[in-house]
């Protein structure tokens, strides 16, 4: 089976990073075309094997893409046409329509109850979706959450399919060694806590809200992988707070194996990704504008002339690092900041069994400027403070960057001794999943990929109702706990063998086997005896 696997773009982003591991796992030759912006991702790719094309496409309303996308579909003789992101969905599922490819799969990454890829869910973006999802034969959703939201939207059940994202849980196992070497490098002495949060520095993510959680508890460090928009913002933030000397803001980080859901991201200057305008990727690496000229769809025209997603985020009302709020949160009402000896028992210490590991999956590494580690190494530079542009906050009281040298999302959580994942919404929850293989306690507002599960799989799992104070609260009596064990951290719940990127792998392929049957009057493909995820000569 040919396999061709259309994207947005391939800037660092989740679904990317996401893309990438899968392909390692799937028993058929696949290519890749992005539609725009061939970035980092796309050079790991290629270190991969994977033979990666690149369409050009300069915005939504180039439709000169359409017969280039389906000259690529129809000269390359694949089998199976695979969609990832909203504009690549549109694309792709049209141009496969017309190059005669009717096995025609989409995965939806990034679908909330209000936004679509971190935009506002409009009447027109609606109806260009579901337009052009009858192109197709089957819709992935990542979560059972996103399953249902998808037939809320008017998906019909018997087309959507549900393939969880997933990790390679043995890249992210607890490494003491690499606690002690960021704890060191940061000038962290072993006992002190710290916190941990990975994502992008966009207003849904909330990295407000654990700003001043953080600043509210003297004594208590802050470290956050991601980059963003609201960078500036957050730092400004942490020096009003008088916090800004324990607040570390990495930049854009590897995400490691299984990078997803915005697990370590960023853009802009020194991150390598390159902004365009508007719209793109699930964690903006790639954003894009407008949109152009009209289809059918057998039930009256969607006009493609409709306008695509806004091309920023706009915080809501008292959301945003840089909305109205009181200079500070104040420790839970009665207590005060916890000493280290305070017995408290811990509530959110993993025990469950551990999960089995798997080798990582063999590959050469990328190198060079801006080259992202194949999945499996655990480390690329970072980005410094100076990447989002000045400093915030009067002299000499700004945030803290990373030092220069390799730092990746799997070390930072060997680091850390809670993750907090404060976001309005998810579609999945990677990060609060990899913490957790990690052996982390999480603390989190919204993680389908924790609430899709009986909560014995997650014990280390907690959630919070989303307010600073409430976080306030948890990480106090988080801190009052203790860490937790090295030999506890060492077992991995439940939830982490749930979401094991071999299992994600083989359900997609149950999925195109599906399809490539249902769509075919004659026999359908056996699978290629080519190298997983190799390129054809």
């Amino acid at each position: 089976m040919r396999v061709l696997q259309v994207i947005t773009g391939l800037g660092v982003g989740g679904a990317e990073q996401q893309l990438r591991l899968l392909l390692r796992h799937l028993p058929v030759e696949c290519e890749v075309v992005t539609l725009t912006h061939p970035g980092a991702v796309a050079e790991g790719l290629r270190a991969d094997g994977v033979r990666v094309h690149h369409l050009g496409m300069r915005g939504n309303r180039d439709l000169r893409a359409l017969p280039r996308l389906t000259r690529l579909i129809r000269d390359g003789g694949y089998d199976l046409v695979h969609t990832h992101l909203y504009r690549a969905c549109v694309y792709g599922r049209i141009a496969a329509r017309l190059a005669g490819v009717r096995a025609v799969v989409a995965t939806e990454h990034s679908l909330g109850d209000t936004e679509i890829e971190g935009r506002p869910l409009t009447r027109p973006t609606r109806a260009l979706y579901l337009g052009t999802e009858r192109l197709g034969a089957a819709t992935v959703a990542v979560s059972e959450t996103v399953a249902g939201r998808l037939r809320e939207w008017g998906v019909p059940g018997g087309r959507v399919r549900v393939v969880p994202n997933g990790i390679d849980a043995a890249g992210f196992a607890f490494d003491p060694a690499a606690r002690a070497a960021v704890r060191a490098r940061f000038g962290i002495p072993p006992e002190e806590f710290i916190v941990g949060a990975v994502g992008r520095l966009v207003p849904g993510k909330r990295f407000d809200v654990l700003v001043r959680a953080v600043a509210a508890l003297p004594g208590v460090r802050l470290l956050i992988a991601g980059d963003g928009p609201e960078r500036p913002a957050l730092t400004a933030l942490a020096a009003r707070l008088g916090a800004a000397d324990r607040m570390h803001f990495l930049g854009e980080c590897d995400g490691g194996p299984g990078a997803g859901d915005g697990s370590a991201l960023g853009s802009g200057p020194g991150s390598g990704s390159v902004p365009v305008t508007g719209f793109g990727s699930g964690f903006d690496s790639v954003r894009v504008t407008g949109s152009g000229s009209g289809f059918g769809t057998g039930s009256g025209s969607v006009p493609v002339t409709e306008p695509w997603p806004g091309s920023g985020s706009v915080p809501r009302p008292g959301e945003g690092a840089g909305a109205d709020a009181a200079p500070g949160v104040r420790p839970p009402p009665g207590e005060c900041p916890v000493p280290a000896s305070c017995d408290v028992p811990s509530t959110a210490t993993a025990t469950a069994t551990a999960a089995g590991s798997r080798p990582r999956p063999a590959g050469a590494l990328a190198t060079g400027p801006g080259a992202v580690p194949v999945p499996g190494s655990r480390a690329l530079p970072v980005a410094g403070d100076g990447a989002g542009g000045p400093p915030a906050g009067p002299p000499g009281a700004r945030a803290e960057s990373a030092p220069a040298g390799p730092v990746g999302v799997p070390a930072l959580l060997s680091a850390v001794d809670v993750l907090v994942s404060a976001s309005r919404a998810e579609a999945f929850g990677l990060a609060v999943v990899e913490a957790l293989a990690a052996g982390l306690p999480v603390l989190h507002s919204t993680c389908p990929a924790v609430d899709d599960l009986p909560a014995s799989s997650a014990p280390g799992a907690r959630r919070f109702d989303g307010t600073a104070e409430s976080l306030t609260t948890a990480l106090y009596r988080q801190r009052a706990a203790g860490p937790v064990p090295p030999e506890s951290r060492l077992r991995q719940p439940p939830i982490v063998r749930h979401y094991d990127i071999a299992r994600s792998g083989a359900r997609l392929m149950a999925v195109y086997a599906e399809v490539a049957a249902a769509r075919t009057t004659t026999e359908p493909p056996t699978p290629s005896t080519t190298p997983i995820g190799r390129a054809r000569p």
